[in-house]
């Protein structure tokens, strides 16, 4: 009797609204040894709607790991981040905020909020590539990450 092993493809979900650093994020993702797909959306009210499966969203896959800007249009990272840590349905999906914000209060109103990791993300390419290569090697390789 043979069991197949065949390896999930994760799904990193990105929230950001900043389309350069979508690609830029994408693009260090590329290299990842672990199987993925990357969806990406760009407001909060999208992420919202994404990760309840609702309207346009209602067959997308749960992600394996959640990406979150703080700053967003329509509905803040902050707002989502809260949203998700109090829906028994989403709250033990990792939520990694990848913020610009240095913000002492965003820091302390993150892991308020449950946060899982607070990353802040850096202008300069090599270290963005370097963080998010850090991100792959700790939540896509190295965690045992829920189910379902």
């Amino acid at each position: 009797m043979s069991v197949e092993t065949e390896e999930k493809h994760k799904t990193i979900f990105l929230v950001e609204d900043n389309k350069a650093d979508i690609r830029l994020i994408q693009e260090a993702l590329k290299k990842s040894s672990v199987p993925h797909q990357v969806v990406a959306v760009r407001d909060g009210m999208d992420a919202m709607a994404y990760l309840r499966q609702q309207g346009e969203y209602a067959h997308a896959p749960r992600p394996d790991i959640i990406l979150l800007d703080l700053n967003l249009p329509k509905k803040d990272g902050r707002e989502v981040l809260a949203e998700i840590k109090a829906d028994p349905n989403l709250k033990r999906i990792p939520v990694v905020v990848l913020t610009t914000s240095k913000n002492e209060d965003d820091i302390f109103h993150s892991y308020d909020l449950h946060v899982n990791c607070y990353i802040t993300k850096s202008r300069n390419l090599s270290q963005l590539f370097e963080i998010v290569k850090g991100i792959e090697e700790f939540w896509l390789k190295t965690v045992t990450l829920p189910s379902e």
